[in-house]
Order: structure tokens, then sequence, then C-alpha cells
């Protein structure tokens, strides 16, 4: 789920820079991917996976 929040995120950061929309030095495309790695690394560590870390085995 944190792996889809991400591409959309890169995909906002890209129209923000391809069309070169002015925003304010809060929200900038840099600033939007970066927050967009930072989803992609919790992916990576397992934050946002839809696995269980408890499973019950009968």
């Amino acid at each position: 789920m944190l792996g889809i929040a991400a591409a959309v995120l890169f995909f906002i950061a890209f129209l923000i820079n391809a069309a070169e929309i002015s925003t304010n030095d809060t929200f900038t495309a840099t600033n939007i991917m970066l927050i967009g790695l930072m989803l992609l690394g919790l992916q990576v560590a397992g934050i946002g996976s839809s696995w269980s870390t408890r499973s019950r085995r009968r």
C-alpha cells in the first residue's frame, strides 16, 4: 500500500517538475520525491506490507 502511495507522489512530483508549476517552498517537487522515497523505504522495511507477523498454526 505504501508503494502505491509513493508512486502517486512520484507522479505528482513529475507533473510539478514537467509543467514548471510554481509552488511555495514547502510544496516542491524535490520534497514530494523525498516523501515518496521515505514511503518506499518503509515498504521495503515491511511496515506497509499486508503480511501479518502473528500467525497461528494448527
